[in-house]
């Protein structure tokens, strides 16, 4: 039995029935994915970040150390530790 119906319009589009958006956390300009399965298609919420993006946090080149000369080091430390006075 089915959570909830949707009617297609003349356009092709659909209304996400509201009980549907409340479980899936759902919001205008939520992407949906449409995938088929063994006969039947499956809705479901996009993940929240593209393929690609993944790809690139996954595969990033990591940023070259700084050099930090023992000065610039006290000084930072001396900035930190007393800036809430």
């Amino acid at each position: 039995m089915p959570i909830a119906q949707s009617k297609l319009t003349a356009q092709g589009q659909i209304s996400v029935p509201a009980e549907i958006r409340k479980r899936l956390g759902l919001r205008p300009g939520s992407v949906l994915d449409w995938d088929e399965s063994g006969g039947e298609v499956v809705v479901r919420r996009a993940g929240h970040y593209t393929s690609s993006q993944v790809h690139e946090v996954l595969f990033a080149v990591p940023p070259a150390p700084k050099a930090v000369t023992v000065k610039q080091g006290i000084r930072k430390h001396i900035r930190q530790r007393h800036a809430g006075d």
